[in-house]
């Protein structure tokens, strides 16, 4: 009965929307109630950064006018601006991390933007950068032409330099021209040398050295002359002033020696002792040394002949002493 008329009287309390009655105390002792967790708490924000250019050329001058665009790393637009007339240009307030940044024009006619490049920002620091732009590169046109008639030759090498240093080697082709850039280094232009190495095929090779001055972003036009290869026809035989064959000191055969005495032939017709030995005797070769008795065969011959022609001569004259006598006699009888 107790309980519910506890019943009534807590379904009437619920009936009237208010709670007015609690009771004094409870067998168990009441747990506290856990406090809710503190969700989108806000953290402090993080020191910001900057990034100060700085816009150069390689003289060392500053570059006012020159514009930068900076990109945070999901390729949003962090900032942009141009240098001021000392050539610098701060990006401020930004959130550490990495950016990237873009160079969009120099700001000069004779200088050319850098590439791309990124920038690190950390909290509290002022990152200080310095942009060296280059000065536009002057383009040389090499041609190599006959010195004579101006026809374009294919086939010239040469080398372009300045000072001591070889920068640029260009080599003509079929129409005789080629080109290339220079890297300068001032606003009024850098000088340079050409130097030929190769001669055109045909033609001798141009051996000074030529030198010419460029501009930024200015066209140069450099041109080397050859002349052509004499050609000349292959050498003679140059005369010596000498006869090319010496006449020899020694008689040729059958023909008598300069001082020679010629034997005459004798009356009766039979060889002389000089003929004999000279026609048995076997002539020396020529070059050969005269002998000095060593051969005693050709002067045996010659002693038998003229024993011969003694004998022939005294048979004779005995002969024509018996036929005059015999005439004398006859004579005399008569």
């Amino acid at each position: 009965m107790h309980a519910r008329l506890v019943r009534s009287a807590a379904v009437a309390v619920a009936a009237a929307g208010t709670l007015a009655w609690a009771p004094a105390a409870s067998a168990q002792p009441s747990e506290p109630t856990p406090s809710a967790p503190a969700t989108h708490a806000e953290t402090p924000a993080p020191d910001a950064g900057s990034v100060e250019i700085t816009a150069k050329d390689t003289a060392g001058d500053v570059l006012p006018g020159a514009a930068f665009l900076l990109l945070d790393s999901a390729g949003q637009e962090a900032g942009r601006g141009k240098t001021d007339a000392q050539g610098k240009l701060t990006f401020p307030d930004l959130e550490p991390g990495v950016y990237r940044l873009k160079e969009t024009a120099s700001g000069s006619p004779l200088h050319e933007v850098v590439a791309d490049q990124d920038v690190i920002v950390t909290p509290g620091t002022n990152t200080r950068l310095t942009i060296v732009d280059p000065f536009k590169a002057a383009k040389v046109l090499l041609k190599a032409k006959d010195d004579k008639t101006g026809k374009l030759l294919a086939g010239s090498a040469v080398n372009i330099g300045s000072g001591d240093k070889t920068i640029l080697t260009l080599t003509t082709g079929s129409d005789g021209t080629a080109s290339g850039k220079l890297p300068i280094n001032s606003r009024t232009g850098s000088d340079f040398w050409v130097k030929q190495v190769k001669a055109p095929v045909g033609y001798d090779i141009y051996k000074l050295s030529k030198e010419f001055k460029a501009k930024p972003g200015d066209p140069v036009t450099v041109t080397v002359t050859n002349a052509k290869t004499a050609t000349t026809p292959p050498p003679t035989e140059k005369p010596t002033g000498k006869p090319t064959e010496r006449p020899s000191d020694k008689p040729s055969p059958g023909q008598p020696g300069e001082g020679e005495d010629v034997p005459a032939p004798s009356a009766s017709g039979t060889p002389t002792a000089d003929e004999t030995a000279s026609s048995t005797a076997a002539p020396a070769p020529a070059g050969s040394l005269a002998h000095t008795g060593a051969d005693a065969t050709p002067w045996l011959i010659g002693g038998a002949g003229v024993l011969i022609a003694a004998g022939g001569g005294a048979l004779v004259m005995t002969r024509r002493r018996r036929t005059d006598n015999s005439t004398d006699d006859g004579s005399t009888e008569s």
